[in-house]
């Protein structure tokens, strides 16, 4: 952003002067935000104010009642005011500021109303009243000239992107959840869009660009400046949805400044209030709150799930407190048909959605879907503390339903984890940042890894690997071993047996217990031997009865294995485990190489086998670093100890 936006900028927020003590700093937003959209609008509005107001009067006087269409058209833009108000105005009745700024608010077309009611900017009216600031704040604002002949729409989106970022870095608490620093945005519209930079330059090109939490709309914009530096002759629809209030206004108003169609912003939850249903987008982008709870939207969502793949979740459903996952199945749904021109999205996770989840699982079934459907093509591990309100590892997912041929099947892993140079001043938990030579570096890798089509590391780039969707997959089986059980009555197996359900309700307990004990010292290896010595407790019902034999039997390598009626043996829950495989790889051959060497009794339970996905990223890059030599360590110690020994010396002198 040039000098003359920031010093725009600087100026509208130098407002923050006289909130300074009756606000606190992460409020001021609260007012410089609202009331920059309101002058803005005062001044776009200004040179068809009388046509409206005339326009107004006539339809009025007609007792028409759909005025928006014709007002609009008055107006010549996609909102209007029917006000005799104007921001000069306002100041010219020093007691009566508050009346008539609300009077003159109302006077806006239903979708400006609407994007100030979710500010909240009447509650800032009266503390602003209150506090005897409101007339002050207004004549500080009425001396800005917004007019788009001294500040066009493109000028206005930047001064309005600077208030934005100021706003978000004083509130810290808060920024990472609406808003993502620029540099991140740049390297993921990068990686989006890029590879796409042929088509872009195509005369008279429509794209539809989507996120489906929005915030205050920053990937939106970079993605559509991306767009038209390289074709300023593009048509660029964004479109986006944000469930926050506050932020909603923010993105939407800044649609409005730049002259975009603001409609095409949504208020609600993407998942239980779809405001794109229906709609189906060229290039989608999200950074979706991590870790984030669905409980509260659950019926719609189970709902939706049960639809399968005719709804937006049929591919599975992740555990109840992270619906990262949803987003991006969400996003999915949104995609054009392969045969209609395919789509590209990016979306930034934590780690979670990596590996979280065993086969089976909701999670795991989500990744089996995508890469079995061959969506997923590149993921790119970001640096840690990149973001405001989070220092962990984060990671791009780059999905397309359109790869070229040969892309097929395959899944590009980009190691940018090293690329990032160190802030002068940290903001909140952000401490490092991407250079333009890191994202532009980034990019150019990713793009070329794109072209790889061996299944190997990158040959001029270690930061770099190509791998089959297949590589990904595992077959989770079930290790089974043979329950093994010795017999014996002792007074700790016989107080077991009293405290077990089923004697605890048997009316002739202690007749039984008394029993028992008579055969304390009893043992065997064998059941049936053990039956026999047990004769003497007589016939007893059922559920006694096995709870005896639970309560004498004991495990251990030396007892006897047990079958079923079939001479199968029975497995011991105890000694169960579960290993996984690759996928492809024969079951029993791995049984054969890594269980029967070690427990040769073992054998797998086929029916429990289970297929699962998972990408351990970081995994793949792992590369070993062996400790330093003892002795090197060593005469680090020695020398350090001289140091402090001399220093002592220094000290007692």
């Amino acid at each position: 952003m040039s000098t003359k936006h920031q010093e725009l900028a600087t100026f509208i927020w130098s407002v923050a002067d006289l909130l300074r003590g009756d606000y606190k700093q992460s409020e001021y937003g609260r007012v410089i935000l609202p009331l920059t959209v309101l002058r803005r609008l005062d001044c776009v509005l200004e040179p068809t104010k009388d046509a409206v107001l005339d326009r107004h009067k006539q339809l009025k006087d007609l007792g028409v009642q759909n005025m928006d269409p014709v007002l609009r058209k008055a107006a010549g833009l996609s909102f209007y005011n029917t006000s005799e108000m104007s921001f000069r105005k306002l100041l010219g009745d020093q007691d009566h500021v508050a009346l008539n700024l609300r009077a003159y608010i109302g006077g806006f077309s239903p979708g400006a109303v609407d994007v100030l009611e979710k500010y909240g900017f009447d509650t800032q009216i009266s503390r602003l009243a209150e506090a005897g600031l409101l007339y002050q704040v207004v004549a500080k604002f009425a001396d800005i000239d917004l007019h788009p002949n001294v500040v066009s729409n493109h000028q206005m989106g930047y001064v309005f992107e600077e208030l934005i970022r100021r706003f978000s870095e004083i509130s810290n608490e808060t920024a990472g959840e609406h808003f993502t620093p620029r540099e991140v945005i740049k390297l993921m519209v990068n990686l989006l869009l890029a590879p796409d930079e042929d088509d872009l330059v195509t005369p008279g090109i429509v794209r539809k660009v989507y996120d489906p939490a929005c915030g205050t709309g920053g990937m939106l914009t970079e993605a559509q400046e991306h767009i038209q530096a390289h074709n300023p002759h593009a048509t660029v629809e964004v479109y986006g949805q944000e469930l926050n209030g506050e932020t909603y206004a923010i993105c939407r108003s800044d649609m409005m400044l730049k002259g975009g169609d603001p409609t095409k912003i949504a208020y609600g939850n993407s998942f239980s209030q779809d405001g794109h249903a229906g709609e189906r987008f060229d290039y989608m982008l999200a950074n979706p709150p991590f870790g984030v709870e669905w409980k509260k939207v659950a019926p719609f969502i189970h709902a939706e799930a049960a639809r399968g793949h005719a709804g937006r979740f049929g591919a599975g459903l992740p555990r109840m407190n992270d619906g990262s996952l949803l987003f991006l199945q969400h996003m999915i749904s949104k995609m054009k048909r392969p045969e209609d021109g395919g789509s590209r999205l990016a979306i930034v996770f934590n780690g979670s959605p990596l590996f979280t989840g065993t086969a089976g699982s909701g999670e795991s079934e989500i990744r089996r879907w995508i890469l079995e459907s061959d969506l997923l093509e590149g993921i790119v591990a970001l640096p840690d503390q990149l973001f405001y309100n989070t220092g962990i590892a984060t990671y791009f997912w780059i999905l397309s339903n359109r790869k070229d041929p040969g892309r097929r099947r395959k899944v590009v892993l980009l190691d940018g984890r090293d690329y990032w140079t160190k802030m002068r001043k940290s903001l909140g938990d952000k401490r490092k940042m991407l250079t333009d030579e890191h994202i532009a570096e980034l990019t150019k890798t990713y793009v070329e890894a794109l072209s790889i089509a061996n299944d190997s590391e990158h040959p001029q780039h270690a930061k770099v690997k190509v791998f089959k969707n297949t590589d990904f997959g595992y077959q989770r089986i079930t290790v089974e071993r043979p329950l093994r059980l010795r017999f014996e009555v002792t007074e700790e197996t016989v107080a077991l047996l009293a405290e077990t359900r089923a004697v605890l309700k048997y009316g002739e307990r202690e007749s039984l217990l008394a029993a028992a004990k008579s055969l304390i010292g009893i043992q065997s290896k064998s059941r049936a031997e053990f039956a026999m010595k047990l004769n003497g407790l007589g016939k007893l019902p059922a559920a006694v009865e096995k709870a005896v034999w639970e309560s004498f039997s004991v495990t251990g390598p030396n007892g006897e294995v047990q079958t079923d009626r079939k001479g199968k043996p029975l497995p011991d829950a105890d000694l169960r485990d579960n290993e996984n495989v690759p996928l492809g790889e024969d079951i029993q051959d791995y049984l054969k190489r890594e269980v029967l060497p070690h427990v040769p009794d073992a054998w797998i339970d086929e029916t429990k086998t289970k297929i699962g996905y998972e990408l351990p990223v970081n995994r793949h890059f792992y590369v070993y670093t062996p400790p330093r030599p003892l002795a090197e360590i060593d005469a680090e110690i020695k020398a350090a100890e001289t140091e402090i020994q001399a220093l002592l010396r220094e000290v007692t002198r």
